[in-house]
């Protein structure tokens, strides 16, 4: 029997914005995941029988999941595909800019007389929030931005950004959610190993000693080379982990 990556199906409708009570329900699901590890529970062949019927109903509905999100992130992929295609047609030989054509309204001019697309505007727009210190602005724009520009190659960093600013603000909750995607979606990204330690930092601030154990011991294993490695360490070690 495969076992459920409980974590992942709540990682699966986490949304932007603010925490929902329906979001703390997931919250909630992924510490309690966190803390415990396994996810066992229950004892005797009739419960053993019953969480077996559950388990394969949601290997069914996760399939089913995956599969969708599949097909989203194809298209999305697509559509980045596409626009950097279509950017790169006005900006080269005989396109739009090359012919001096003026840029849409909004795009804006970069100081080296450049045009500035909407998406990058919108982007700096909402990162200027953060460098202000304004949090409610930065989640505002920055969680318009994603809604906006969903497969943006800048989604990891402002997704990233929003959580910083919800942890400023001391929603925890939605931070450790938002810091989560980030490691979750953009493993890759450079700020994966941040994000994992940053939401060890929150789920520190609301109580769950185990769960944040969990996520510097996760920073610790899959980017052990990051500059943030030491630090979950001495993490690790204030928690007698180590």
């Amino acid at each position: 029997m495969r076992r459920v990556n409980w974590i992942g199906i709540a990682a699966l409708v986490a949304a932007v914005g603010c925490a929902t009570p329906a979001e703390m329900r997931k919250l909630d699901k992924r510490v309690r995941a966190l803390e415990s590890g396994s996810g066992k529970t229950g004892t005797g062949r009739d419960r053993v029988a019953e969480l077996g019927t559950k388990v394969e109903e949601l290997e069914r509905t996760v399939d089913g999941l995956n599969g969708r999100l599949d097909e989203i992130d194809r298209q999305a992929k697509q559509a980045l595909e596409e626009a950097k295609a279509a950017r790169s047609e006005a900006n080269g030989p005989g396109g739009a800019a090359a012919a001096g054509v003026a840029p849409e309204a909004g795009a804006g001019v970069s100081p080296t007389g450049e045009a500035v697309s909407q998406e990058v505007q919108s982007y700096r727009a909402a990162h200027a929030k953060w460098r202000e210190g304004d949090a409610a602005g930065c989640v505002d724009l920055f969680g318009k931005f994603l809604q906006t520009y969903p497969a943006s190659e800048y989604a990891d960093d402002a997704t990233y950004w929003l959580a910083d600013c919800y942890f400023k603000q001391g929603n925890f909750s939605a931070a450790v959610l938002r810091f989560d995607d980030v490691a979750r979606q953009y493993p890759s990204s450079d700020k994966a190993a941040d994000a994992l330690y940053r939401q060890g930092e929150a789920l520190l601030r609301m109580g769950h000693g185990t769960a944040a154990g969990n996520a510097f011991e996760k920073v610790l294993r899959d980017y052990p080379n990051s500059s943030r490695a030491p630090e979950a360490k001495r993490q690790l070690q204030l928690l007698g982990s180590r």
